[in-house]
C-alpha cells in the first residue's frame, strides 16, 4: 500500500467524499459500458447506380447521279456538306441509347418517344416574328438492346423553294431561317426526362449542311436501395469504461481500508517528511535543560532549529520533538506538557478488575479464608490442660 503522508492527510480530510465519488464513478462507468454492450449502433447506407441516356441525329444522303466527286448510288454519312444536285434527299436517323453506367449494360425496359420537326422562321434583329413547322417524326420507337431508332427523309429542293418563297414575302423586313428541332422523351424506370436539341439547316443554290450536330446526353445518379448494418459499439470504449469502473471501485476500497486516519498524526507525518533534514532520532532525558518551552506545532520547533542553527531531536519513546539551546528546551508533543511525556502511553481499557481500597467491603468479602479453624469445634475442648497439650 502507498505510504505517503500527504495522501494520508488528504484522506483524513476528504476520505469519505473521495470514497463516495469513486463509488459513483465506478457505478456510472459500469452502467455506461453495459448500455454500450446492450445497444449496438445501427448505420444506414444507400446504394446508388448511374445511368446514361444519349440522343443523336445522324445524317446521310444517297448520290443520285454520277459526277466528278461521287458515283451514283454512293451513300454519304454525316458529311459536313451535301451537294444539292448530287444528293437532294437528306435522311435523318434519330437514335436514343439507354445505358446502366454502373453495370455497363443496356436498359431494355425503358420507353422512348421521338419528335423531329422542320421549322421556318422569319427573323428580324434576332427575334422570330413568324414561323411554320413541319413534323418529320412523331413516334415511340421500340427499345431494343437499350436503343430506340426512328428515321425521316427531307426533300431539300422543296425546302429551298419554300424558303425562297417566304424570303420574297418578307423581303426588306427580315431573314428566313430553317431549323431542325429534335425532342426525345424517355422513362428508364428509375427516372424520366426530356432531351431537346436544335440546329440550323443551311441551304444554298448548290449545297446544304447542318450548322451544328443534333446530339445531347444525360448522366444521372439514382438510389437503388437502402441497407441497415448493426454493429457493436467501439470495443475500446467498452473496455475503457469497464477499466474505469474497476479502478474507481478498487480506489474506493483502498480509501475505505485506510480510513479512519488521524488528521493530526497525518499532518505531523507530513511535517516530519518535509523537515526530515532538520530532524534526528534520539533520546531526550527528563532532566535536560533549565527551562522548557512548549510550542504548538512541529513546524514551530523546526523554525527554532533553523533560527538557532540546531537540530530537532525526535524521541520516539516519549513522542517528543525538541531543540536544546542555551539551557532552554523548545519542544512539541501531542501528549501534552514536558512532565506528561515522561511516562509511556498505556492502554488501561483492558477490562481488568481493579479493587478500590476506599470502598467498603461486604460481610462476604470480609469472611476470611480458613475461618473454620476459629469456629467452635463440634466436640469442643475439655479444659485448658487439653488445649496446652494440643499446642
Amino acid at each position: 500500500m502507498i505510504d505517503n503522508p500527504r495522501l494520508d492527510l488528504l484522506l483524513a480530510k476528504y476520505g469519505r467524499s473521495i470514497a463516495i465519488t469513486l463509488v459513483a464513478i465506478g457505478v456510472l462507468a459500469f452502467l455506461a459500458s453495459g448500455w454500450a454492450v446492450a445497444t449496438p449502433s445501427t448505420s444506414t447506407s444507400h446504394q446508388y447506380a448511374d445511368e446514361r441516356v444519349s440522343s443523336d441525329v445522324e445524317t446521310s444522303a444517297v448520290v443520285v447521279q454520277n459526277g466528278t466527286l461521287w458515283n451514283e448510288g454512293d451513300r454519304l454519312e454525316n458529311s459536313g456538306v451535301y451537294m444539292l444536285n448530287a444528293s437532294p434527299d437528306l435522311t435523318l436517323r434519330s437514335e436514343t441509347r439507354l445505358t446502366n453506367a454502373t453495370a455497363g449494360t443496356p436498359i431494355d425496359d425503358g420507353t422512348v418517344s421521338h419528335e423531329l420537326t422542320l421549322r421556318f422562321e422569319a427573323v428580324r434583329e434576332g427575334t422570330a416574328f413568324w414561323n411554320e413547322t413541319r413534323t418529320l417524326v412523331d413516334e415511340s420507337p421500340t427499345v431494343e438492346n437499350g436503343v430506340a431508332r426512328s428515321n425521316a427523309t427531307v426533300d431539300v429542293e422543296s425546302v429551298r423553294e419554300r424558303q425562297r418563297e417566304i424570303e420574297r414575302e418578307v423581303s426588306g423586313v427580315g431573314n428566313v431561317d430553317v431549323r431542325l428541332e429534335f425532342r426525345a422523351a424517355y422513362d428508364t424506370g428509375a427516372g424520366q426526362r426530356v432531351q431537346e436539341t436544335s440546329t440550323t439547316l443551311e441551304v444554298t443554290d448548290d449545297a446544304y449542311w447542318l450548322a451544328d450536330s443534333l446530339s445531347t446526353s444525360d448522366d444521372r445518379t439514382y438510389r437503388t436501395g437502402t441497407t441497415e448494418t448493426t454493429e457493436s459499439r467501439n470495443l475500446a470504449l467498452i473496455g475503457g469504461l469497464s477499466l474505469l469502473g474497476t479502478l474507481s471501485l478498487a480506489g474506493a476500497a483502498v480509501v475505505a481500508r485506510r480510513s479512519p486516519i488521524d488528521q493530526a498524526a497525518a499532518r505531523r507525518a507530513v511535517h516530519e517528511r518535509r523537515y526530515a533534514e532538520w530532524i534526528s532520532r534520539g533520546s531526550i532525558p527528563m532532566w535536560i535543560g533549565d527551562y522548557h518551552v512548549s510550542l504548538d506545532t512541529l513546524e514551530d520547533v523546526v523554525d527554532v532549529a533553523i533560527d538557532t542553527n540546531e537540530r530537532v531531536v525526535h524521541d520516539t519513546q516519549r513522542g517528543l520533538f525538541a531543540v536544546v539551546n542555551d539551557g532552554v528546551v523548545y519542544y512539541y508533543s501531542d501528549r501534552g506538557l514536558w512532565e506528561e511525556t515522561a511516562w509511556p502511553e498505556m492502554d488501561l481499557d483492558d477490562g481488568s478488575a481493579v479493587v478500590d481500597a476506599d470502598a467498603p467491603l461486604s460481610p462476604e468479602e470480609l469472611e476470611l479464608e480458613g475461618g473454620d479453624e476459629f469456629s467452635d469445634p463440634d466436640d469442643g475442648f475439655d479444659d485448658d490442660e487439653d488445649v496446652w497439650r494440643k499446642l
